[in-house]
């Protein structure tokens, strides 16, 4: 059994990285904003063992020294998972909701790690975000891979804070990350998990489908129940998506594994399109059909590996129509880095997006 510290538990990844730690026996603390959210989360996890899963309250992460004391632990931990980011688009100060939380969160957590506890072999932090240049678009011929990095400024962020004050926190913070362990040499390693959009079940605390609710996982909520217009589902380009039992597996597999230390994991499953969560809602739940658009039998079938079929090497996409992938083609992707070093088996958009709807309907029916 491995003690383990987990931050943001609430959110939507760190409770499934919880839930994986728990079912491997481990014992496991986690921070979370306030009581109400941590005694929810003890509710939901009733079934773990007495004494495996605590929580700790951070109030604001990107306050100095926020972690000082919640990182002190007997018995001492061995692993930092850290979560905690935020992601909205209702961003009303790019620094104040992004940047600072970001970055003051990360660096302010791996100070306290070295400064208190020793005992840590190794952090883990992520996302995407910093990987994808957004500006290249659909950059037909490149292939994403953990060599490369969001070239986003913080002039970009202020500038155009809903289009680029996330990517830039997620950058900017994995930046200062790699540079924490360069220049202050701490005795844990670091490793980075980098997933796109991330589907799949939401957790059984959320009180309904319009709080909490995880930023990707509206698109699918949209679709299903009726809240995209027909143009929108035809006209938005293919996206890189992972499901989070996959993104949560990566965490821990990143933690535990020798040959993760140090390195970056750009953890992906491969291509969708809205159209295609149509196509499968309208097959596998009769029952909301009706909120779907019109069937108008357009082609839809991604050519890519964000098809029912999971990929087993890297991914590209092109020429389509009808809602499919653009003729020019679009980028590629290499996942190879994960399956190879963390073992990742990625699951298929199928069956990643019916369980995603499952969960869904349990929630709103809780409602």
């Amino acid at each position: 059994m491995t003690r383990i510290f987990v931050t943001g538990g609430s959110g939507f990844v760190a409770t499934h990285i919880l839930h994986q730690l728990l079912e491997e026996g481990h014992s496991v603390v986690t921070s979370v904003r306030t009581e109400e959210k941590g005694q929810a989360l003890k509710k939901s996890f009733s079934n773990a063992k007495k004494g495996h899963l605590d929580f700790v309250i951070v109030k604001d992460v990107a306050v100095e020294g926020a972690f000082d004391n919640v990182i002190k632990s007997d018995p001492p931990f061995e692993t930092v998972i850290h979560t905690s980011s935020p992601f909205h688009e209702n961003v009303k100060d790019v620094k104040k909701d992004f940047l600072d939380p970001a970055i003051i969160g990360t660096v302010g957590l791996l100070k306290a790690v070295k400064k208190s506890a020793p005992t840590v072999k190794r952090v883990i932090t992520s996302s995407f975000a910093a990987i994808y240049d957004a500006e290249k678009g659909n950059r037909p011929g490149h292939t994403y891979s953990e060599k490369d990095w969001n070239p986003v400024t913080e002039e970009d962020a202020i500038k155009n804070p809903e289009q680029n004050g996330y990517r830039a926190s997620k950058t900017f913070a994995e930046k200062k990350a790699w540079e924490f362990v360069e220049t202050q040499k701490p005795n844990f390693s670091l490793a980075t998990i980098n997933p796109p959009l991330v589907f799949g079940p939401v957790n059984s605390h959320l009180a309904n489908l319009h709080e909490d609710l995880n930023t990707s996982n509206q698109r699918i909520r949209d679709v299903a129940y009726g809240k995209l217009e027909k143009s929108e589902l035809l006209s938005t380009r293919p996206s890189l998506w992972v499901d989070v039992r996959d993104v949560a597996r990566a965490h821990i597999a990143a933690a535990q594994v020798k040959d993760a230390a140090n390195k970056r994991f750009f953890v992906v499953t491969g291509f969708f399109k809205n159209r295609e969560i149509v196509d499968i809602v309208r097959k596998e739940f009769p029952d909301l059909a009706k909120n779907l658009p019109k069937d108008d039998h357009s082609n839809v079938s991604a050519a890519g590996n964000g098809s029912a079929k999971a990929p087993t090497g890297n991914g590209s996409a092109k020429g389509s129509q009808h809602g499919s992938h653009p003729e020019e083609g679009i980028y590629g992707f290499d996942n190879s880095r994960s399956r190879d070093i963390l073992g990742i088996k990625y699951k298929p958009f199928h069956e990643s997006l019916v369980e995603t709807v499952k969960s869904l309907q349990d929630v709103s029916h809780k409602a």
